[in-house]
């Protein structure tokens, strides 16, 4: 009789040349399968080089076809609909319908297991305080390797934050942002109230008003929402933002006022094709076509630079019509968790060869008027910003949002960073030099931690080892690239049902959406136009697709 134990046995019995008269188990195909997958470094790596292969390839139809394996393959490793909650561990109708919660990849660890992280590790996880104070905690400023730049920093910043937004009254495994997606709602507010407090309710346009004969948001006495501010700074030098916190630095009051201005810019033009329109319906459409130039730039700007990949990624939602796509999303705490980005910040901020610390930076209620946009463009796409992924990369000033991203993840109980690289598909690590690529921190951690299979989520994701020439490792780009793609063509306008011309008032505002960049969005909205990227001027990236390809996140 053949063998039917191992795969061992079946190998003898295929080098002899007999057939078994039996299929070989289910474990020999998922072995065989396993040793004959690339890697997604191999990937990675083929993605990144072979500059004139890919030239070539994004000339013809294969493009298209490789465009819809990354969509496909990666939409596909997140649960769709949604399966688990911080208080639901198993399959529950209150996990898929409350969208108060953010859902969950993976379950919490239960309460009744031995250590902290399950079974494995110390029965007492390392002080927050201190290992961001001995890991993450900048000693010197590591530029990123490929250029990348502060105009790319606030964007991350200013567009997660219509999604990423934690309710601290109700805890933190809860969500305000309620369209879990691209919504929009930075700009028009995430409830019905502040939207109409930001409204204009004239042809379709946001409140603004004029300084120096420019558009900026209109001042909270204007707008009266809710914005956090210092208490010291006067009522009239406080903008009204969709965002509460926007306030906070000069950099997201300049995203702010460029999505304001082309907001208004799209209604003059659908005011002109359709005359008769309520302000109602010119509102509506206006956000629609916003959130189509939202998705676009974010595709072929921010992950085309993000990727560092030579394949030019393509905006066209047709590429999936026909294909099994669920058009909906759900923002899990594991994507909140990994999008804490802060080592991209700069020890001190230039703004035309002025240095501003950051007691000076941030609150800065007059900077925005002062410069103006297309100075505070240029002098932020001129500035490097700093690398995200290794030991020690997060200014001290904001080492403190580290620090509570950590409690966050304790509270919540999330699995440990092996479990998350093997529900990804990626290989878990077997020791912490493999992790961090050297012997000394790693050591330290092996102290700390005691078992490398108990690390945890955010601590793993900063700490390994960043990608050659690339803004983090391989784990930040394996599990945000999922998240982040099927949360973008999942959008409700990249359906066979919205996405067509009548969605967007016409050709003119289908046109609009498919033609969108970061260069249109601040070029067709300031009087001239700066330098503006998202990498700084002599990066060697300018060579790759759409002059914009830097790191490592597809």
């Amino acid at each position: 009789a053949a063998p039917t134990g191992s795969s061992g046995g079946w190998l003898g019995w295929l080098l002899s040349g007999h057939l078994p008269a039996l299929s070989p188990p289910a474990e020999f195909w998922t072995r065989l399968h396993n040793l004959l997958r690339p890697s997604p470094a191999f990937f990675h790596f083929i993605l990144t080089h072979f500059k004139w292969f890919w030239d070539i390839i994004n000339s013809t139809f294969i493009r298209d076809t490789l465009m819809r394996l990354v969509l496909t393959v990666r939409a596909n490793l997140i649960p769709s609909p949604p399966t688990f909650n911080s208080d639901y561990g198993y399959i529950s109708w209150e996990a898929y319908a409350n969208v108060s919660y953010y859902t969950r990849v993976l379950p919490p660890v239960p309460d009744d297991c031995p250590t902290p992280m399950g079974t494995k590790g110390k029965l007492q996880l390392p002080d927050p305080q201190l290992l961001a104070e001995r890991f993450l905690m900048r000693q010197k400023f590591n530029a990123d390797p490929r250029g990348t730049n502060m105009m790319f920093a606030f964007f991350a910043q200013h567009f997660t934050h219509q999604f990423l937004k934690t309710s601290g009254k109700m805890g933190r495994g809860f969500t305000k942002a309620l369209g879990h997606g691209v919504d929009l709602g930075h700009l028009y507010g995430d409830n019905l109230q502040r939207q109409h407090q930001l409204r204009l309710f004239r042809d379709g346009k946001l409140k603004f008003q004029v300084v120096d004969g420019e558009v900026y948001p209109p001042a909270v006495t204007d707008a009266p929402v809710h914005m956090v501010y210092p208490s010291g700074v006067p009522k009239e030098q406080q903008l009204a933002m969709g965002q509460e916190v926007f306030g906070l630095l000069p950099g997201l009051c300049v995203y702010a006022t460029l999505w304001l201005r082309e907001h208004n810019r799209v209604c003059d033009l659908l005011k002109r094709e359709h005359p008769t329109w309520s302000d109602e319906q010119l509102f509506q459409t206006a956000r629609l076509i916003l959130i189509g130039e939202t998705i676009k730039i974010v595709i072929e700007d921010y992950v085309q630079h993000l990727s560092g990949y030579y394949l030019s990624l393509k905006f066209d939602p047709e590429l999936l019509f026909g294909y099994q796509f669920q058009y909906r999303n759900r923002i899990a705490v594991e994507f909140n968790q990994l999008y804490h980005w802060h080592g991209l910040m700069p020890d001190s901020f230039i703004i035309q060869g002025q240095e501003y610390s950051y007691k000076q930076f941030i609150y800065n209620t007059s900077m925005l008027m002062d410069y103006g946009v297309e100075a505070l463009v240029e002098s932020f796409s001129k500035q490097k910003a700093g690398r995200i992924g290794g030991i020690q990369t997060i200014n001290t000033n904001i080492l403190h949002v580290a620090i509570g991203v950590i409690k966050e993840s304790r509270q919540l109980r999330l699995q440990p960073f092996n479990e998350y690289r093997k529900r990804f598909g990626m290989k878990p690590y077997e020791s912490f030099q493999e992790l961090t690529g050297e012997e000394e921190k790693a050591a330290e951690l092996q102290e700390l931690y005691g078992d490398i299979d108990a690390l945890e989520f955010y601590p793993g994701l900063l700490l390994e080892k960043p990608h050659p020439k690339g803004l983090f490792g391989e784990s930040m780009v394996e599990i945000g690239s999922p998240f982040s793609l099927k949360g973008l063509l999942g959008n409700p306008i990249c359906s066979p049902e919205y996405w067509k011309p009548s969605t967007f008032g016409g050709e003119i505002g289908f046109e609009i959406v498919k033609t969108a960049s970061l260069e249109k969005l601040v070029c067709l909205n300031v009087k001239k136009c700066p330098y503006v990227a998202f990498h700084v001027p002599d990066a060697e990236e300018q060579h790759s697709p759409r002059a914009g390809g830097s790191s490592t996140e597809l």
